[in-house]
């Protein structure tokens, strides 16, 4: 398993040298777009407006926008030495709380930690406190720049870390529209929708759930490879341009656009005729 991050989780005067590792994996098919006309994936490139020109990424800084078209920007040092200063910082557990105090509104990603060299009394010290105790840990670690909050807690004999939103990250649900503050609701209307819940109560078995529109996406390109020449196709990569003819169309391009802006050349100026008479000797 891919280790994303080595770090340390700390609570008190214990230290726990840990990796950190994806608990999760995105399963979407994956789908490109292709031109119609001619079958060619589409390409997205970074182009400036006003430059009217694709820019690589060594053309790039970034900025943040503080009012419309108005930016500061930054520099990509202060940013690494910044990100550095507190990747730095060990994870040190803050608080320990139950699990059930907090909504799942708050959970983002989850990752499994493993002990690093010379951790695993530790981590299974941890693991034992935390199953003892039925409580979890509150800590503040870096992940890809950005300080995150998170839940340290056991999964299956596993030390897990759950990211959790910041309270200013949850939108506040007064700004949901339309929502009814106090409905009437008959009796025997509660009755039965509760009669129903109970009866569709378990225990939670997530092997019993699965995406069945995935299942079914990949079943239908199976389907449609087996079938006619129709619904697939091949597409040869473009061939890089010569750099002869590169160079000669630059030129050529540089010779144009020079004789447009060479300046015509002056015409001479025309002697006025003098209308005075030639002074005659006498």
């Amino acid at each position: 398993m891919h280790t994303m991050w080595k770090g340390t989780i700390s609570f008190g005067l214990v230290n726990i040298p840990v990796k950190m590792h994806a608990a999760t994996e995105n399963k979407d098919v994956p789908l490109r777009q292709l031109h119609k006309e001619c079958d060619t994936p589409i390409k997205y490139q970074k182009v400036c407006p006003v430059c009217d020109r694709e820019v690589d990424n060594d053309e790039i800084v970034k900025a943040y926008e503080y009012a419309k078209n108005k930016f500061v920007k930054l520099d990509e040092e202060d940013l690494k030495a910044l990100k550095k200063e507190q990747g730095d910082k060990a994870v040190e557990i803050m608080d320990f709380v139950k699990l059930e105090q907090i909504d799942p509104i708050y959970f983002e990603k989850s990752y499994y930690l493993s002990p690093n060299e010379g951790g695993s009394k530790a981590y299974g010290l941890l693991r034992a406190a935390l199953e003892d105790t039925k409580k979890i840990g509150i800590a503040k670690m870096m992940i890809r720049s950005k300080e995150q909050l998170a839940v340290i807690r056991v999964y299956e004999d596993t030390i897990v870390v759950e990211t959790i939103h910041y309270p200013d990250e949850v939108r506040d649900v007064k700004d949901v529209p339309n929502v009814p503050a106090q409905v009437e609701t008959g009796e025997k209307e509660l009755e039965t929708a509760k009669m129903l819940i109970d009866q569709l109560t378990t225990e939670f078995d997530p092997d019993k759930y699965h995406d069945e529109y995935r299942t079914a996406l990949l079943e239908l390109i199976e389907e449609k490879k087996k079938g006619d020449d129709d619904h697939t196709t091949a597409v040869e990569e473009k061939p890089a341009p010569d750099n002869v003819t590169n160079l000669m169309d630059a030129l050529q391009a540089s010779l144009d656009k020079a004789k447009q802006e060479k300046p015509k050349p002056s015409q001479p100026k025309r002697k006025a005729k003098s209308t005075a008479k030639k002074k005659t000797g006498t």
